[in-house]
């Protein structure tokens, strides 16, 4: 038995690494994604591109746009006249946001009396609108505070004497609500999981397109043994994979793992069983290589759609929750942030391994099921 597989994992490195530039893209690519999907992938709003329309034209207006340039978030691009300017700015995209101060806003603060501005948003990206929304809802609280200050020390000669109820938060796991904290440790999952759903889904398939498995066939290589060669190479690859990336989000995005490097690879062998089982279940019942590159295609983006990398699981409708439960995705995202991020150890990971293990396996069984040693 040893022989038999010790001479199918040395064929199979042999066949992997024969070609240059397979190993670039299994060693290279991954790292430059990572690079350009970390800088990509960011949910930071800043510098929001802002148009001013001041009709009132008084202090206390441009008081509120210089404290709106100088906050960080927004950044005044440029100043509108009429409402036909506000449309041609907003349609053409020049700006994501237009604040509107109309006439009185000046007077009406002076009487102590309430005043309304109008912020007009792009909402064609509903998620940034709400954050720019956000950013701006913050500042006028702030505006508003340093009014009633100003208002109580002109008019009671101190400043109020009963002061706000002011809420402090702190972020516990990633303390400036970063966007690369939380996005690179699912981008090595996305990368990790394409790139070996694709290798395995084309294994034995190639097999079949160059004639290859006719000498497999006549070879006393039982079935668990062929899957089992077939696998062992991708998942050292997979094991390189994850060490070079980890170390690309620590060095270039600060994300270091801060978690068990052993509980890190012991879900990594877990999720590997997965995402094998199913190219390698993909290239028993493909006949081409195409077909079988078509149909990996066709279970990669639903799979990293329904896996909580951008979009919460808990805000999808009640029947699409149900299908993640299927998918291995969902579980080793939340291992993964959850040992990136938090440090998490096995206690709070186990449902999460113990769900990655019955899925492995059962895809794992099914491959072995489906392949036979004959050309029919």
């Amino acid at each position: 038995m040893f022989e038999r597989l010790k001479a199918m994992l040395l064929k199979e490195f042999i066949q992997v690494f024969r070609d240059p530039r397979m190993r670039i893209v299994l060693f290279v690519l991954p790292a430059l994604q990572t690079v350009i999907f970390g800088y990509a992938v960011n949910m930071d709003v800043k510098n929001i591109p802002t148009a001013i329309v001041d009709r009132d034209n008084s202090p206390q207006s441009r008081d509120l746009a210089a404290i709106m340039a100088s906050s960080g978030y927004f950044r005044i691009s440029g100043r509108a006249e009429s409402d036909g300017d506000i449309q041609r700015l907003l349609d053409r995209g020049s700006v994501r946001l237009v604040l509107v101060i109309e006439h009185g806003l000046a007077s009406q603060l002076q009487r102590g009396g309430r005043a309304t501005i109008q912020a007009l948003l792009d909402g064609s990206d509903s998620t940034t609108a709400g954050i720019i929304n956000g950013s701006l809802s913050r500042l006028v609280a702030d505006y508003n505070l340093k009014l009633q200050r100003s208002y109580a020390a002109r008019h009671f000669g101190d400043e109020m004497r009963s002061g706000p109820v002011q809420l402090v938060s702190r972020a516990w796991f990633n303390p400036n609500l970063e966007s690369p904290p939380f996005y690179v440790p699912a981008v090595i999952t996305n990368i990790l999981f394409v790139i070996t759903m694709l290798l395995s889904s084309l294994a034995i398939v190639r097999e079949k397109e160059i004639g290859t498995i006719e000498q497999v066939i006549v070879t006393p290589i039982r079935k668990g043994e062929f899957i089992l060669g077939k696998t062992v190479p991708f998942v050292l690859i997979g094991y390189i994979d994850v060490a070079l990336i980890s170390s690309v989000g620590a060095l270039v995005f600060d994300v270091p793992v801060r978690g068990s490097l052993l509980l890190l690879f012991v879900a990594t062998t877990l999720f590997l069983m997965s995402s094998l089982g199913i190219g390698l279940l993909i290239s028993t019942v493909s006949r081409t290589q195409q077909q079988a590159m078509m149909t990996a295609f066709f279970i990669i983006f639903p799979a990293m759609l329904l896996s909580g990398f951008a979009f919460p699981i808990e805000n999808m409708p009640e029947p699409v929750q149900w299908l993640t439960f299927a998918n291995p995705l969902r579980y080793y995202m939340v291992v993964i942030r959850g040992i990136f991020l938090k440090g998490v150890g096995l206690a709070g990971l186990w449902e999460q391994l113990l769900a990655l293990a019955v899925i492995g396996t059962i895809l794992l069984a099914l491959a072995i099921t489906r392949f036979r040693k004959t050309l029919t």
